[in-house]
């Protein structure tokens, strides 16, 4: 199974997105410090995740979640304070769009 994930810096309130296939393994390395990536962010809190059977669906879905539209989407999820998109597709507000806007500066 992969994954993809957004995780909220505790230091800095900026997120990061991305996908891996071990999803426990790749947020211990990003809170160790071995991602350059992210290493200016520790520690980290996963905000959001999302199961996908394939490599090529969870890169694609990563790549949606970077854009404009998937940053809103997160956003209104993380608002309603669930990480698990069983409960329904993300849906975007006017609201969440500024919110997010603010957390990303």
């Amino acid at each position: 199974m992969y994954w993809v994930y957004v995780l909220r810096s505790r230091k800095t309130g900026r997120h990061y997105t991305g996908s891996c296939e071990d999803l426990a393994d790749r947020l211990a390395r990003h809170n160790s410090g071995q991602s350059k990536a992210t290493r200016h962010g520790v520690p980290w809190d996963l905000v959001y995740q999302e199961p996908f059977s394939t490599r090529a669906d969870a890169v694609c879905r990563e790549r949606q979640l970077k854009t404009g539209r998937g940053r809103r989407e997160v956003a209104a999820q993380v608002e309603r304070g669930s990480s698990n998109p069983a409960a329904g597709r993300l849906k975007s507000a006017a609201k969440t769009a500024e919110t997010w806007a603010f957390m990303v500066q």
